[in-house]
């Protein structure tokens, strides 16, 4: 397996993409392809004592970054030699398996539309990250940006390709499929929820996949379902407010836990729990989010990745493209177009 990764793109670039992959290649045995200015990394090398290119890595030049400025609509003819267009480039042309990038992602959403392509019968590529849940699962919150603006059949097939994720990538066997509204009665929501929710139903008669109906966004962190349909701003906003609620209820417990002497020894008691808590919720872990209904794995780091971050959105890169959700996507959009014609 070959993975590609943009060694430009992201706040700490190019130091953390290029010692996140180099970690990467030893942890998980896989080849890298680090697209970038080639004397910038060797640089990083060098300052870090790491002489030679590791087993399993190496170097495609580019000579041009993506400004996080850079209107996306024009990057592919703009910055047609920064290393986000050559790497989109080098996937498309079947050269590596998947694609890492921390660079802006505008961006990198249309250069993967208009480079690597969409599953054919995909109208918009969604961002869908999954996120760790009270039942401990995960739920798959799709969309979480990239489509501030969706019509019915855009959440109809969020819930298609969230569900697809859901199962061959995170082994969830028959995925719950939930609407985000604000009741869970079906009559809740403006005429878009009301829609979606109808095709989505229709969908789960005809068994395309598991609609379980409304869910509440307090409800999506307690894991009542493993896929949750919403437009991009909504999801953005819910998984905003469950980091934000994270971090709040992070910092409170560490407040606590210095009150006094003995609230300092229950710390001591319970810090391993505490800590593994934590790192649920942090992004690093994490790694990424792949864009979903994309013929290969895109994979979007986090602007502020650091090494840790990079190693593990190639951890996620690699599960991706063992997952391969593209003939599951596939077989679920012709089902659902002969399901139309019946």
């Amino acid at each position: 397996m070959k993975i590609i990764l943009d060694a430009m793109g992201g706040d700490l670039a190019p130091e953390a993409p290029v010692l996140g992959a180099i970690e990467a290649a030893k942890a998980f045995g896989t080849e890298i392809i680090l697209v970038g200015r080639g004397e910038d990394i060797l640089e990083v090398m060098s300052k870090h004592g790491i002489l030679d290119l590791p087993d399993g890595v190496e170097i495609a030049n580019a000579d041009d970054v993506v400004d996080m400025h850079d209107d996306p609509a024009s990057v592919i003819h703009k910055r047609k030699n920064s290393s986000m267009v050559i790497g989109l480039k080098m996937l498309s042309e079947g050269k590596g398996d998947a694609f890492v990038s921390a660079g802006s992602t505008g961006a990198l959403l249309t250069g993967a539309t208009l480079l690597v392509k969409r599953v054919r019968g995909i109208r918009r590529a969604a961002m869908a990250p999954a996120m760790p849940t009270k039942t401990g699962g995960k739920a798959v919150i799709c969309d979480c940006g990239a489509n501030a603006e969706c019509t019915p059949e855009f959440l109809l097939q969020f819930g298609l390709v969230g569900s697809a994720y859901a199962k061959k990538v995170l082994g969830i066997e028959n995925p719950r499929v939930g609407l985000l509204n604000i009741g869970t009665e079906d009559s809740k929501g403006t005429q878009l929820q009301k829609d979606a929710y109808a095709l989505l139903k229709d969908a789960g008669d005809k068994g395309l996949i598991r609609f379980t109906g409304n869910v509440e966004a307090r409800a999506v962190p307690l894991g009542e379902v493993d896929v949750v349909v919403c437009d991009g701003f909504s999801g953005n906003v819910l998984l905003k407010s469950i980091e934000g609620t994270a971090m709040f209820m992070g910092s409170m417990m560490k407040k606590l836990f210095k009150k006094n002497l003995a609230t300092k020894l229950g710390y001591l008691l319970c810090r391993g729990g505490v800590g593994e808590m934590m790192k649920m919720l942090d992004y690093r872990e994490i790694g990424g989010t792949q864009f979903l209904g994309i013929q290969k794995p895109v994979i979007k780091a986090h602007g502020a990745s650091d090494a840790l971050a990079f190693r593990n959105a190639v951890r996620q890169a690699m599960t991706a493209v063992q997952g391969d959700i593209t003939p599951e996507l596939t077989s679920a959009l012709a089902a659902m177009k002969e399901n139309r014609h019946d």
